[in-house]
């Protein structure tokens, strides 16, 4: 157990379900007070949707578990509303450090420029990060009822609807839903009862992970050994946690017993070789793993949804697992929370599957790519690695073939059925299906970020700057489409002309430091369709009002309906 840590006991509460009559139907059940579980619920919540969330436990994770929480994760959180606590007590890096045996052959920067809110990576132990995340969703009380120590004993899975068994201390009940949200974890007790597989990889290798507490002189940095003289033949990583905490990763080889590996009188010697014989330590937490990549053929199964760890693992190196997790997360809400508004199609949320699965197959690449160079698997292999590790020391063109875990980058969805062909063009990194890019903002009198103005809804970011009659013109077309469609918001980046400021639900800002145009490549009365969950539905050099309805059907999943399905056609959204 972690000493620099005291586990959160959460009260048992006795359902009401066994006092009523009858059986009760909720819009949604999650499996899973997890990160996966518990973003799922906040995100609902933010978009006016119940949930119930069930757990077996009562605490949160123990052990430091997932640890490396990349900047698009941080920008979902703070979406959410919870990111503060984390960067508060995260450790921030940015650099990296890559050894070869007794030397240093390079080093790298994750985020070399300026203008961001948001840093390159934080450290933070999962328990820390779960904690959190139950605080914020007992801000909503109304609309997430947070229940543990209820155990799903029985699933039954039908087209428009799930049925539950839960177990508790006072009895089971029955309950059942519209979508039943699964995050369960790698293990999946609701997959295994429906019957359902993951495929994927087994690799032949073991790690040991060492939390130590000790006062060291290493900067927050990601130090990778291949090789190392205290440590021969195997790979070694190390990264800073917070109070005073050091993740250490030993490679150990498929050979090694993983119940005598966890024992401190083994791996003291290990960290005490690395750290050198006067430095003193106490061992925190440990855990030997094995990696696994692998994912489900489809995330969803009738009215039940896989997220987080049910639905795809990795190794950890290259922090894929709760970064991937919470960009699926993010992914799903939007969607679910549309189709039980009705505000549009159920087929919308088939692309939750469609884009989930590019992302994880990405994240599958990356992580396999780097199991295979850290543990090369034959005499060729290992040839490979180390020549490529000797040209990294001089030469940058090596250094791209490096792998000791690829660190978790945005998911781009290129292909998705959402997307708007882009025909007007624009920088690369913002093309429809990219997240969106932050940069520094003046709002009225007040220093502000970009990001922090999409918020919940779809978000169209206009270049304003243009001349009063071309304003007049958009003034027009826009109000009529922005008066019908609730579920868009109008960002302009001023200044602009007087009249445009006055169309609904609109903020405008100053792209203070250029930074907006620059990230965007925006030009006067052109601008872009922003999805709820940050990511780019289309953009044009020059926005009609015809062209933004356009998209947003398309984003809306309309088009996927088939002609059959108008509602959607006939009124963006209905009003209230």
């Amino acid at each position: 157990m972690p000493t620099t840590y005291k586990n959160p006991v959460y009260p048992y509460r006795r359902p009401s379900e066994l006092d009523v009559q009858g059986v009760r139907h909720y819009p949604v059940v999650i499996v899973g007070a997890g990160p996966s579980g518990l973003a799922a619920a906040i995100d609902l919540a933010k978009q006016g949707i119940h949930s119930i969330v069930l757990d077996d436990n009562n605490t949160v994770s123990v052990g430091s578990r997932a640890l490396c929480f990349a900047k698009r994760s941080l920008e979902i959180i703070d979406r959410l509303g919870c990111v503060e606590p984390m960067l508060e007590k995260g450790v921030t890096w940015q650099h990296g450090r890559v050894f070869f045996q007794d030397r240093e052959v390079y080093d790298f920067n994750l985020l070399p420029e300026d203008g961001h809110r948001i840093p390159a990576f934080i450290n933070l132990q999962q328990y820390y990060f779960e904690e959190f995340l139950v605080n914020r969703a007992h801000d909503f009380a109304e609309q997430i009822d947070l229940r543990w120590k209820h155990k799903v004993i029985d699933v039954d899975a039908q087209p428009d609807s799930t049925a539950l068994t839960v177990s508790t201390q006072d009895g089971d009940y029955s309950l059942t839903c519209d979508y039943l949200l699964v995050s369960d974890g790698a293990n999946s007790r609701i997959r295994d009862m429906l019957g359902l597989e993951c495929k994927g990889q087994v690799f032949q290798d073991r790690f040991l992970i060492a939390d130590v507490v000790m006062k060291a002189d290493f900067p927050t940095e990601r130090w990778f050994w291949f090789d190392p003289p205290f440590h021969p033949n195997q790979s070694v990583l190390l990264h800073k946690e917070p109070d005073n905490v050091w993740r250490i990763d030993f490679q150990l080889g498929w050979d090694a017993d993983p119940e005598e590996e966890k024992k401190e009188e083994n791996i003291r010697p290990r960290v005490q070789a690395m750290l050198g014989q006067d430095v003193e330590f106490e061992l925190e937490w440990a855990s030997v793993y094995t990696f696994r990549c692998r994912k489900m053929d489809n995330f969803i199964h009738h009215s039940v949804i896989f997220m987080g760890d049910a639905a795809h693992q990795v190794s950890p190196f290259g922090a894929r697992g709760a970064n991937g997790a919470l960009q699926g997360v993010e992914n799903l809400a939007w969607k679910l929370a549309r189709v039980l508004k009705a505000q549009a199609p159920k087929v919308l949320l088939s692309t939750y599957n469609t884009e989930r699965q590019h992302g994880a197959a990405e994240n599958l690449l990356n992580s396999t790519r780097a199991t295979d160079f850290i543990t090369p698997k034959s005499h060729i292999s290992q040839v490979f690695r180390d020549v490529t590790l000797e040209l990294a020391e001089k030469h940058a063109f090596a250094r791209s073939l490096v792998n000791s875990g690829r660190l978790s980058m945005p998911c781009r969805y290129d292909s998705s059925p959402l997307n708007t062909p882009d025909a007007d063009g624009g920088p690369s990194e913002v093309r429809p299906g990219s997240p969106t890019k932050d940069a520094p903002i003046r709002l009225g009198e007040q220093n502000a970020w970009l990001l922090n103005q999409f918020g919940n809804d779809f978000t169209l970011l206009l270049d304003g700057r243009v001349e009063d009659e071309h304003a007049a013109t958009l003034f027009k077309d826009l109000g009529v489409l922005l008066d019908r469609c609730l579920d868009v918001n109008l960002v302009i980046v001023g200044p602009t002309p007087h009249v445009l400021s006055t169309l609904p639900r609109t903020t405008v800002v100053d792209d203070v430091e250029g930074l907006v145009t620059q990230r965007y490549g925006l030009k006067a009365g052109g601008g872009y369709l922003i999805r709820p969950d940050q990511h780019i539905a289309a953009r044009w050099h020059a926005i009609t009002a015809h062209q933004v309805e356009d998209a947003l059907y398309r984003a809306l999943g309309v088009y996927l309906a088939g002609a059959a399905d108008t509602t959607f056609q006939e009124s963006c959204h209905a009003k209230a």
